[in-house]
């Protein structure tokens, strides 16, 4: 089982769904919690934790210029913890850190850190990463 734990989303409770910012609707906790499964199986891996923060402008700013050195916001952010082979006890998969202002699809969003966590990097890749993100939230969306 995946286990999600989700922090700082606003007025997000159980399977109620809160509104991001110009109307649009947050995903409920078991729709992240399915998207966070529905990824991290696509990759094989079936076990393990992983923790999706949401934070502000400012928040997600000061973490892109510690980790990628751009003192700029972005939409989302991803810190691994353990690596591909599944450790004793479960496998921490990591952080997947989401800013709501710089995020135009929260469900991409959740699927796009779940596949970094999971050492897929659309930046050294040919396509496979945003393909498969596409096929995942089409399935999803079926």
């Amino acid at each position: 089982m995946i286990d999600v734990e989700v922090l700082g989303a606003p007025a997000l409770h159980g399977d109620a769904t809160a509104e991001a910012r110009d109307g649009e609707e947050l995903p409920s906790l078991s729709e992240i919690r399915r998207l966070c499964a529905l990824a991290a199986g696509s990759a094989g891996v079936h076990e393990g934790h992983v923790a999706i923060e949401f934070v502000d402008e400012r928040r997600i700013t000061e973490l892109n210029a510690e980790h990628r050195s751009l003192s700029e916001p972005t939409d989302v952010l991803s810190f691994p913890i353990d690596g591909a082979e599944p450790a004793a006890g479960g496998r921490e998969l990591g952080d997947v850190v989401i800013c709501l202002a710089h995020t135009a699809d929260v469900r991409e969003a959740v699927v796009h850190g779940m596949l970094h966590l999971l050492g897929m990097d659309h930046e050294t890749d040919e396509g496979q990463m945003l393909e498969r993100q596409r096929e995942l939230l089409a399935r999803e969306r079926r």
